[in-house]
């Protein structure tokens, strides 16, 4: 297990690094994604891609003309000055009023297609944010427990937002690749030559700027955990969840002194990168303005020669400019663009994940009601990455109806356990049953809407109180009768009535008018989570570490009375609740120690006995 689990992590570095060595020809292999990225803004709003498309269309065609123009109005200009007769300036006015009306409507396409840029990028943008979302939210809790995962599905996030500059920037493409063909027919038309120094201009320049897009990408995927890690502890260090210990053990410098030296390694290292693009980028930039002016001289001569008129030097030279100007963007957004290509590869590829745990095509209905319950046969677990078995050899039954107590030190199993019975995970060895048929035989889906579970590691989302409540059955928060019944059952209710504002409170301090709860009352509220359930099966995972004794005592009465008729799970390491089950089961390290009744158990004189005997000391 340990040989492959090694082998495992080494073909992922080896991918990483293959990832950061690839070639110019590999990183314009990216660019397959485009059409499945413009497919998604497609299905986004066709009617607004579709505007956008033909406004660029039209505005494309306006640089040329605006310069042929200028280049009449030139002409014109000269062949009056010239004359030695006072000529009709109708036609020369003519040009201009054409000139003005091409600069307003070529304003009015371009805020045009600014306004549609930013509106189908937000919409994408809110999309794609849904559909990763919606996509994580099916992919496995071993899937998330992964670092490598983590990077990806970071990389993937940021997508999100950055990819509309994709999109812009492959529709700006479009429109200048439509210029640059007009302008570069009408320097043929007069020179073919300038187009071998337009070459000559803007190609070395376009492969500099490849290569350190190249290095960019690689340093950003290498330090994809390092940024991470630096958002973690830029939170910690000013954040309202973690003040109270940050001042209380004094570790406002320590955060400081991580978080400043990992920033400043991440900044010598972008530092070397932009040192040499833009030493790098003065050189090219020296020879593309050395193909520029060789090009102009040429066309200078050839007006001082009578080959061309005034007109046609202004139209040439602007051309030229304009040509060599696009061409530059073109090729360096085509580089940008490749780059742009490869982190939306890290976008599909978070999309190509598939969780392992899904409903097969002929997934069972779950029992209603259960009637034999679940059986744990010779069953072993160790989590992904690790050899060491979290549970091994467990063989038990939950009987239907049944509340079992699970008891053992911190590390026994006893959350494995439940995120087993959850389908959070499947076993590495043996199975499960439910009313005797495989656990991996029902849709997981209707699995976990039959089971309520609060573990001790609950979530305190930053929601209003019957939100905080209602997201143990979400589809249910309109349901104002469920909302009260279940706060009555968790005993919430006693911490509604003193919130100012009751169900409607914002719970937590992150957002305006926000309320804090102490551990014990936001225990409550999550304990009345799993009561909106019309669960089978009820599971309380250390609920009750943070209420007073008399607290927990009543929170257990109520859970037993509750629960009539269910089955149910406790996790508690006070006895006195422990005691209220029908049968403890004893784990120590990750197997079966004993199963009995309290009574059973004391008698026997085995683990428990020693570990309730040890408590009771406490007491007395």
């Amino acid at each position: 297990m340990s040989d492959n689990n090694n082998k495992t992590k080494t073909t992922a570095k080896e991918k990483a690094r293959k990832r950061e060595s690839l070639s110019l020809k590999e990183r314009f292999q990216a660019l397959r994604h485009l059409p499945a990225f413009f497919k998604l803004i497609w299905q986004v709003s066709p009617q607004m891609f579709a505007a956008n498309v033909f406004l660029r269309v039209v505005r494309a065609a306006i640089p040329v003309t605006t310069l042929y123009i200028g280049k009449l109005i030139i002409d014109e200009v000269v062949r009056i000055t010239q004359s030695s007769n006072s000529e009709d300036l109708t036609l020369l006015f003519t040009y201009i009023g054409l000139e003005l009306l091409l600069a307003i409507v070529s304003d009015a396409i371009n805020r045009a297609t600014v306004l549609l840029d930013s509106l189908l990028g937000d919409k994408f943008a809110n999309e794609s944010s849904v559909r990763l979302m919606r996509h994580a939210g099916s992919l496995d809790l071993a899937q998330f427990e992964d670092a490598d995962f983590y990077d990806k599905l970071e990389r993937a996030r940021r997508q999100t937002v950055r990819r509309t500059t994709l999109m812009t920037q492959v529709l700006s493409q479009f429109q200048s690749i439509i210029t640059i063909g007009f302008l570069a027919a009408g320097l043929v038309a007069f020179n073919p030559w300038l187009i071998l120094l337009i070459l000559v201009a803007v190609v070395p320049a376009f492969l500099g700027e490849s290569h350190f897009n190249e290095r960019s990408y690689s340093l950003n995927t290498q330090w994809t955990p390092e940024r991470r890690e630096l958002d973690y502890f830029r939170f910690i260090g000013a954040s309202d969840e973690t003040a109270k210990e940050v001042k209380i053990f004094g570790l406002s410098d320590f955060l400081v002194d991580h978080f400043s030296q990992l920033a400043d390694k991440y900044y010598q290292a972008n530092q070397k990168v932009a040192i040499s693009r833009a030493r790098w980028g003065s050189v090219f930039a020296s020879i593309g303005s050395a193909g520029y002016y060789a090009a102009y001289v040429m066309i200078i001569l050839q007006t001082v020669n009578g080959q061309l008129s005034i007109g046609d030097l202004t139209f040439l030279a602007g051309s030229f400019a304009r040509l060599r100007s696009l061409l530059e963007n073109v090729l360096n957004q085509f580089s940008s663009m490749a780059e742009g290509a490869l982190y939306l590869q890290d976008f599909f590829d978070f999309f190509e994940m598939r969780p392992l745990i899904a409903s097969g095509p002929k997934a069972l209905p779950v029992p209603q009601p259960i009637r034999q319950g679940f059986t744990f046969e010779n069953v072993g677990f160790h989590y992904p990455n690790t050899d060491i078995w979290a549970v091994r050899h467990l063989s038990f039954t939950l009987h239907a109806g049944e509340k079992l107590a699970l008891v053992g030190e911190n590390g026994a199993g006893k959350t494995t356990i439940i995120k087993l019975l959850t389908r959070l995970y499947d076993p590495s060895e043996g199975r499960i049953l439910l009313d005797g048929k495989d656990l991996r035989e029902y849709s997981p889906e209707q699995l976990r809407e039959a089971i309520g579970v609060i573990f001790q590691d609950f979530v305190r989302y930053q929601m209003n109180a019957s939100t905080n409540i209602a997201v143990g059955k979400i589809e249910e928060r309109m349901n104002y009768a469920k909302l009260d019944d279940a706060a009555y059952r968790g005993m919430a209710d006693q911490v509604i009535r003193k919130l100012p504002q009751g169900y409607d409170q914002m719970i937590g301090r992150r957002f305006a008018e926000g309320v804090n709860l102490s551990g014990g009352e936001w225990q409550k509220i999550a304990i009345s989570r799993a009561y909106m359930r019309d669960a089978q099966l009820l599971v309380l995972d250390e609920p009750t570490a943070a209420l007073d004794a008399r607290a927990e005592y009543e929170v257990f009465r109520r859970f037993a009375d509750l629960t009539e008729g269910k089955s149910a799970v406790l996790i508690s390491h006070r006895f006195s609740t422990v005691r209220m089950a029908d049968r403890i089961l004893v784990l120590e390290k990750g197997q079966l120690l004993e199963i009995g009744t309290h009574e059973e158990l004391v008698m026997k004189g085995g683990k428990y006995a020693e570990l309730f005997d040890l408590q009771a000391q406490g007491y007395r």
